[in-house]
């Protein structure tokens, strides 16, 4: 028999604390009703004796200490998860947005996940083609990866985020009757980018395969907590037990964590680096880990987790931590944007750790690696030729410095640079890096094998149309 406890003993900030409790437990959900009316969801964060400290996921205003009844339910949050799920919208709490009435459940789950033994992972394999020559040419993503991109504040990474959701793919394997679908999970996004993001995914058509959280900045901030763990365990449903290839796109994760550390604050924790929790790198963990593969399951869930660094740091705790803990990163530069290149991509500090054992031939074509290799080699050194040319003048340099300085123009403008809606396959990524690479001389391209330099070098020019010819 459920207990229900008729008054708050305070409230503090988004916490409630009450007190007599009885079989209470931690992460525990309580329903609480305000003025008997409105419901409202908590869970337990801390218990001390017979005091227990509350989560209000709505939110505390308009609570008060005797209008508030609070019950125990006696287990953590559960979401009612369905495959109908796909083509909706959510709130961050996992309830109907979009007018279309409730989902019909298939199954309900605890929304953290079950415990996952390390050993039953499968190795990711075979990549998730994004249309974008920069992401899958260079740092290509994969199957069950978790590959962050590290952003700033005024950069496009909405955009970004979007062009990924209508483009992202299973490749030429999608005509293999493989399902492949996308969960997005916003938090903390201002109204208009929220609306942002529900025209592009309806006017692009892929709405019917794409689930919608958003929590809105306006929302409670408890909320923001609980929005990228809702997101999850409905791609863990359908990857596992639906048999779908899930890609998850979380963004931002620095509103996640500063709710953290918001929250953390309220409690009276003694704050760690820049004024997070002690423990922000096990809590981000329990989030990124929820990507991989089963051994024995069909699906997989794939993420990618969009940050902004503040003051473009990134050694600041949450890109630093979530580093430590992802496979790779793709990171934007605010001097590409300036210049007007989208998608702005740094490539030299990009990397995708997983890329290797999912390229190549069998996956995506033979000369992947090689081109991959050779054009993160050449690039690198037309850094070097543009600080000599700013030291010594452009006409100062040799004719191979100079043949770099038109290289790593060309890779910008023709590589780098892509219309948001331009969905490049990938043998026209792989074609257009071999036409950049025979702006060099042959003898230059050191990191691909003879064989494969024969079969697919030709020299290359640039006409006054700046077209590669």
């Amino acid at each position: 028999m459920a207990i229900e406890y008729l008054e708050l003993s305070s409230i503090n900030g988004p916490l409630a604390v009450l007190k007599g409790v009885r079989g209470a437990s931690y992460d525990e959900i309580v329903e609480m009703t305000v003025n008997e009316e409105e419901k409202r969801l908590g869970r337990i964060i801390e218990i001390k004796d017979d005091t227990a400290i509350i989560q209000v996921y709505e939110g505390t205003e308009g609570m008060a200490l005797k209008n508030t009844h609070t019950r125990l339910t006696g287990h953590s949050m559960m979401l009612d998860v369905s495959s109908d799920m796909l083509g909706r919208s959510f709130n961050g709490i996992g309830e109907p947005i979009d007018g279309l009435g409730p989902v019909r459940p298939e199954k309900r789950l605890d929304v953290n996940g079950m415990p996952l033994n390390p050993v039953m992972r499968e190795y990711p394999r075979n990549y998730i083609r994004t249309g974008i020559s920069a992401i899958d040419g260079l740092m290509t993503l994969i199957r069950g990866q978790k590959l962050p991109i590290f952003s700033g504040n005024g950069l496009p990474h909405d955009q970004l985020a979007a062009q990924l959701v209508r483009q992202a793919s299973l490749g030429d394997n999608d005509s293999e009757g493989e399902k492949f679908a996308i969960v997005f999970a916003a938090m903390g996004v201002k109204h208009d980018e929220a609306a942002f993001f529900r025209q592009t995914f309806e006017e692009s058509g892929v709405s019917s395969h794409v689930a919608s959280f958003i929590n809105l900045a306006n929302d409670p901030v408890i909320e923001r907590l609980i929005t990228p763990k809702v997101a999850l365990t409905l791609a863990e449903y359908l990857a596992f037990e639906r048999h779908m290839h899930i890609l998850v796109i979380l963004t931002d994760m620095t509103s996640y964590a500063e709710a953290l550390r918001e929250v953390s604050s309220s409690k009276g924790e003694i704050p760690s680096r820049k004024g997070f929790p002690g423990y922000l790198y096990s809590d981000l963990a329990t989030l990124y880990e929820r990507a991989g593969i089963i051994r024995g399951a069909e699906g997989s869930v794939t993420q990618i987790p969009i940050l902004t660094m503040p003051n473009d740091d990134i050694t600041h705790p949450i890109p630093d931590l979530t580093g430590y803990i992802t496979e790779g990163q793709i990171v934007l530069d605010r001097e590409l944007n300036g210049q007007g290149i989208y998608p702005p991509i740094a490539v030299l500090p990009s990397l995708s750790r997983l890329m290797k054992d999912g390229i190549g031939e069998g996956y995506t074509r033979a000369d992947h690696q090689d081109v991959s290799n050779q054009l993160f080699s050449c690039y690198a050194r037309v850094g070097d030729a543009r600080a000599l040319a700013s030291v010594i003048g452009e006409d100062e340099l040799s004719e191979t410095d100079r043949q770099y300085l038109l290289f790593g123009e060309q890779f910008e403008s023709q590589f780098l640079r892509q219309k948001n809606d331009e969905n490049r396959t990938i043998q026209e990524t792989l074609d257009l890096g071999w036409k950049l690479l025979g702006l060099l001389p042959k003898n230059d391209l050191d990191r691909i094998e003879t064989k494969m330099l024969d079969l697919h070098y030709r020299p290359t020019t640039v006409n006054e149309y700046g077209e590669l010819t």
